[in-house]
């Protein structure tokens, strides 16, 4: 029977997990919305697979207390559309898009497509300007710039989502007027972790130039599939549209491909690595993909994905196939954590691979690469002096030996080392890393020009 706005059918054939098989379909389009008509009411599902007069139909709200009787299903004609508008800024959404913030919906100006459309690589543009997030590590030595990709490798426990709600307080366009603001999803989150984030934003008052979308552990599973797609529709439109520079942060990505694996295991597919869907390096790059910058376009969409990896192996599938997709990666190390260093950032594993374009003379300071390069080379002997201190003890070591043991505990103690609420600019950051080396003698500083050095190295 037809009813208004798309075709209903009434015969459920089968109820599989978080997937609902309709019987007796006809002209039914992949991705398709569909609306579940229950006795308590309506849930959205879309369509995953359509052949032999028959559709799978994934549930958002999962499949809990369905029956086959009783239960219809209504095609819309359209896929799942983000009614977005400037109004979106300030406001607090679930996993889906809906305001729980207590205030009305926000009048839209379109209602776009959240799976959004692919950017022609011709009019893409390179990233090239800095992104100061006010967290030495990440401005120093693993620079972020506007469109680029810069995911977060951590372990569970661990501080990055104190490092993510820093970053969505602090983040700033420097030496521009240009509007900026953060879209932040949580993926699976616990509560307190939400709250953690909303009060992070509203206290800091940087919430006005915010976007939040909430998707709770106790939320269905099958929701975590789209909360990044709805972040992103409203970011795209933010920075396409308005001309507004926008960071995405999105944590966390392992509860997405956790989701991805369990839709995958209830239809029943060909299981890839660890039971994950042989098709996760391609879903994961339609939301990564989603940043960059367009050309003629004023506005940027940068992406710093969050991850825990399992059992901190950073061989597991879901890191593994984000390094290949992402501009780098920024890795949280277990030791550091363990001595109370914040943010504990292992720098010797982490890289920004487009950090060379976004710093410099006129964007940060002349000296910035040099710079990083020559803490880089002296964090690495530290630590190989350490590892042969632990076998010949301090006493078998050289003068110059002991200097870099000097610079590795100065390394994580003054420059690593930051408050939750301290915000360095770039100049102060710059300042850390020179005292840091200045441990050294002139002589050991190779990878600095002398011109530099005579300009910034101050003896200890």
């Amino acid at each position: 029977m037809s009813t208004q706005g798309g075709v209903q059918y009434s015969k459920i054939a089968e109820i599989k997990g978080p997937l609902v098989v309709v019987d007796g379909v006809e002209s039914v389009a992949f991705d398709e919305l569909v609306e579940i008509q229950t006795s308590e009411g309506k849930r959205l599902g879309k369509v995953l697979e359509v052949g032999n007069g028959k559709a799978i139909v994934q549930v958002f709200e999962g499949t809990t207390g369905l029956s086959v009787s009783g239960t219809s299903a209504k095609f819309v004609g359209k896929v799942m559309e983000m009614p977005v508008s400037e109004q979106v800024l300030g406001r607090v959404f679930d996993g889906l898009g809906r305001p729980i913030d207590g205030l009305p919906d926000p009048i839209a100006e379109k209602f776009l497509d959240i799976n959004g459309a692919p950017m022609n690589p011709e009019q893409r543009e390179y990233p090239r300007d800095f992104i100061q997030t006010g967290v030495s590590v990440i401005d120093g030595m693993l620079t972020l710039v506007r469109g680029q990709k810069l995911p977060i490798f951590s372990g569970s426990g661990m501080s990055h989502n104190i490092l993510a709600a820093q970053v969505a307080r602090q983040a700033a366009v420097v030496g521009t007027s240009d509007e900026f603001a953060v879209v932040f999803a949580a993926i699976g989150v616990q509560y307190s972790e939400a709250e953690y984030f909303r009060r992070s934003l509203e206290e800091s008052g940087a919430l006005k130039r915010s976007v939040l979308f909430l998707n709770l552990a106790d939320d269905p599973a099958i929701e975590r599939i789209i909360t990044p797609r709805v972040a992103l529709t409203v970011a795209e439109y933010l920075a396409y549209d308005l001309g507004i520079h926008v960071l995405v942060i999105l944590t966390d990505m392992t509860n997405y491909a956790e989701a991805l694996r369990e839709i995958s295991a209830a239809r029943e597919e060909v299981p890839g690595r660890k039971g994950y869907p042989g098709y996760l390096y391609t879903d994961l790059s339609t939301i990564y993909e989603r940043a960059g910058r367009l050309r003629g376009k004023k506005g940027s969409v940068t992406q710093m994905p969050i991850l825990t990896m399992p059992s901190d192996d950073i061989t597991h599938p879901i890191p593994d196939l984000t390094g290949y997709i992402t501009e780098g990666q920024i890795v949280l190390g277990r030791d550091l954590f363990r001595q109370g260093v914040y943010p504990p950032v292992n720098i010797l594993m982490s890289l920004s691979r487009i950090m060379k374009d976004g710093i410099g003379e006129g964007r940060t300071r002349a000296d910035h690469q040099e710079i990083s390069n020559q803490n880089y080379d002296a964090y690495s002997r530290a630590q190989e002096v350490r590892a042969l201190a632990g076998i010949v003890g301090k006493a078998g070591l050289t003068g110059v030996d002991l200097k870099y043991l000097e610079v590795g505990d100065a390394f994580e103690k003054e420059f690593l080392t930051q408050g939750v609420d301290e915000n360095r600019t770039i100049e102060e950051t710059l300042s850390l890393q020179w005292k840091v080396v200045s441990l050294l003698p002139k002589n050991e500083l190779t990878k600095v020009k002398d011109k530099f050095i005579d300009q910034y190295y101050k003896e200890r």
